[in-house]
C-alpha cells in the first residue's frame, strides 16, 4: 500500500499549558497506544511549483462560511484559508503563535495574558491589522461560537492596549485558552473589525487566500491574496511560514462518496476528502498517478443526544440507549476493515495524559433485555427515537442503521432521518426536531478541544450541575500531572449522564493527485505551501 501514515512525534503538546507545560507522551509499539492527530513536519523538498488551481472534492456543502459560527469541520476546512487566528498549532500540536507576534506574557497568577500583535499584517482590504481588529473578533468569537461561549464564562476583560497589544484577564486560571483560541473548527478567526455585524457584511481576513466567489451546491472559490504576510518560521504543522502558492482553491461539494472516489481516480479532482474505506483498493490501483491518504487514529465518530427536549431529554432513557448499544458493531458497520477502526472505552489513549477507565463499563454492552427493563423503569411508552444521519459520512449512516436495530432489540421505535450534512447541521440547532445526530470529531491533545458539547451551547444543550464541577476543577487546574487525574471524573460524568456516546476510533482515507506536491496531510485539510507541478 502506497500511504502517507501519519504518526506523531513523541515529544509535544508542552505550550498547551501556559502556566505549567505538560508533555503528550506516546507509548510506541501497540495499535491502542501509537497516536496519530494528523500532522507531519514538513519535508525538505524542492518547493511546488507557482501557479494553477486546484479541485478540492469535500464531504458536502457547506451551510455557511461565518467560521466562527459553525463547528462543522467543514467550513472550518474552507475558511482558514480566509482568515487565520492569533494562535494555532504545529506539527507536534504545540501551540505556536500565527497572528501574535511570540508566545503570551503570562502573569504570575496565571490570569493575565499580555498578547502582542504582529505589525506590518495586511488585511484583505489592504489596511494593516491591529489590536481594535483583535477585540472585536474575539468579543464576537466569545458571544457567538459555542467554543468561544465557553471561554467567554471565564473572561474578565479584554482590551486594547495601544495599536498592537491586547490584554486577556481570566476569572480564573483556565488551562485550555491557548487551546481553544488555536482550533480551525468554531475558529477564533480574526476579522477586519468593519466587516463584523451580527452577520457578517465581508469576508475580510488576514490568510494566505481571499474568498471570491461561492455557488451553493457547485463550489467555493478562494484566490490568492498578493499581499499575504507570511511568519519567517519554516513551515511546520498549521504554523509557520504559509505561501499561496496555487492562483485558486475551489472547494468543490461531491456528496456521493463513489463520486469522489471516481472523480479522484480521473483526474477530475486533486484532492478527494474522507472516502469510503473500501475503497482503498481502487485508490492503490491508481498509482502512482493517485496517491492514498491514510491517517491513523483520525479521530472518533460520536452519538450526541438531545438532553433539552424530546423523549431522550430523560436521562435514565439515555442510560437506557446506551444499554442497548454495541459500539463494537457499530464500528464494524462503519469501517468494515479491521486496520481502519478500534474498539475502545477510554477517550483517550493508553501513555497520554488524559489515559481513564472511568465509567467504561457501561461501554458497549449491547444488552436489550437490560435496556428494555431500564426504559420501562424510566417511563417509556413508545415515543420514536429520531435518529438523524447523513450519507456524505457514509460511516454515519452505516452506524445509523445498526443503532436504528439496536435500539429496536431492545423495545425503542426508531424514526431513522437520512439528509444532507447541510441540513443536519442546520436541524439540529433546532431542539424540537431531532433526539439523536451522528458525527464525528478529530483527536486532539487538549481534551477540552472536542466534542464541543464540553462546551457551552452547542448541540445537545448539555448542562448539569456535575458537568460544571468536573469541568471547573478540570480547567482551572494548571499542573499537568492533577490535571490528567481530574480528566477520569469528567469522562465518568459523560458515562453517566450520557449527552453523548464516542463510539470508537478510526483511521480516515482521502486521496490526492501525485501532481498535488508540498501536500501535508491534516485533520482539516490545508492548501498553504501545495502547487500543482507543470
Amino acid at each position: 500500500m502506497q500511504t502517507t501514515a501519519i504518526t506523531l512525534p513523541t515529544s509535544g503538546f508542552s505550550q498547551l499549558n501556559p502556566v505549567r507545560a505538560s508533555r503528550w507522551r506516546i507509548v510506541a509499539g501497540a495499535l491502542a497506544t501509537t497516536v496519530a492527530f494528523g500532522l507531519l513536519p514538513s519535508a525538505a523538498v524542492a518547493e511546488p511549483a507557482k501557479g494553477g488551481a486546484a479541485n478540492l472534492a469535500m464531504v458536502g456543502e457547506p451551510q455557511g462560511l461565518d467560521p466562527m459560527i459553525s463547528t462543522a469541520d467543514l467550513v472550518g476546512t474552507i475558511m482558514q484559508h480566509v482568515y487565520e487566528p492569533l494562535y494555532t498549532f504545529d506539527a507536534n500540536w504545540n501551540v505556536a503563535p500565527m497572528l501574535a507576534e511570540a508566545m503570551p506574557v503570562v502573569s504570575k497568577d496565571g490570569l493575565t495574558y499580555a498578547i502582542a500583535i504582529r505589525k506590518g499584517v495586511k488585511l484583505h482590504n489592504g489596511r494593516d491589522l491591529n489590536a481594535d481588529d483583535v477585540v472585536a473578533s474575539l468579543q464576537r468569537w466569545m458571544e457567538l461560537s459555542p467554543r468561544g461561549k465557553s471561554v467567554g464564562k471565564e473572561v474578565a476583560s479584554l482590551t486594547a492596549k495601544g495599536p498592537q497589544s491586547v490584554e486577556l484577564k481570566l476569572k480564573n486560571p483556565y488551562a485550555p485558552l491557548l487551546a481553544q483560541l488555536a482550533l480551525p473548527s468554531g475558529m477564533a478567526a480574526i476579522m477586519a473589525k468593519e466587516s463584523i455585524a451580527p452577520q457578517l457584511k465581508e469576508f475580510i481576513g488576514t490568510g494566505p487566500y481571499k474568498f471570491k466567489e461561492r455557488r451553493p451546491d457547485q463550489f467555493t472559490v478562494l484566490v490568492r491574496h498578493d499581499g499575504y504576510t507570511a511568519r519567517k518560521e519554516a513551515p511546520s504543522g498549521y504554523a509557520g511560514r504559509r505561501e499561496a502558492l496555487l492562483d485558486e482553491l475551489r472547494f468543490v461539494p461531491v456528496p456521493n462518496a463513489n463520486t469522489r472516489v471516481e472523480g479522484s481516480l480521473s483526474g477530475q479532482f486533486q484532492y478527494a476528502d474522507l472516502l469510503p474505506v473500501e475503497a482503498v483498493g481502487r485508490i492503490e490501483k491508481g498509482a502512482p498517478a493517485v496517491v492514498p491518504i491514510v491517517t491513523k487514529n483520525f479521530g472518533f465518530p460520536y452519538i450526541v443526544f438531545n438532553t433539552k427536549e424530546g423523549v431522550l431529554a430523560s436521562q435514565p432513557l439515555r442510560r437506557a440507549v446506551q444499554t442497548a448499544v454495541g459500539q463494537g458493531e457499530l464500528m464494524a458497520a462503519g469501517f468494515g476493515d479491521n486496520r481502519f477502526f478500534v474498539v475502545e472505552p477510554n477517550f483517550f489513549p493508553k501513555g497520554t495524559p488524559y489515559y481513564s477507565a472511568a465509567g467504561t463499563n457501561a461501554y458497549n454492552t449491547r444488552n436489550p433485555q437490560t435496556a428494555k427493563d431500564l426504559a420501562a423503569k424510566a417511563g417509556y411508552n413508545g415515543q420514536p427515537v429520531r435518529i438523524m444521519a447523513s450519507r456524505q459520512y457514509e460511516f454515519h449512516y452505516n452506524m445509523a442503521l445498526v443503532m436504528s436495530e439496536q435500539l429496536k432489540k431492545a423495545g425503542f421505535k426508531t424514526d431513522l432521518q437520512v439528509v444532507d450534512w447541510a441540513t443536519l447541521v442546520q436541524r439540529r440547532n433546532d431542539a424540537k426536531l431531532w433526539d439523536v445526530y451522528f458525527t464525528h470529531s478529530g483527536l486532539f491533545p487538549e481534551p477540552m478541544l472536542s466534542p464541543p458539547q464540553l462546551g457551552d451551547g452547542a448541540p445537545g444543550w448539555w448542562e448539569t450541575p456535575a458537568k460544571k464541577a468536573t469541568l471547573t476543577a478540570f480547567n482551572q487546574e494548571t499542573d499537568g500531572a492533577k490535571r490528567g487525574a481530574l480528566w477520569g471524573q469528567v469522562q465518568q460524568t459523560v458515562y453517566d449522564e450520557v449527552p453523548f456516546i464516542e463510539v470508537g476510533k478510526f483511521n480516515s482515507l482521502s486521496a490526492r493527485s501525485a501532481k498535488l506536491e508540498g501536500y501535508t496531510p491534516a485533520i482539516w485539510p490545508f492548501f498553504w505551501n501545495t502547487g500543482l507541478a507543470k
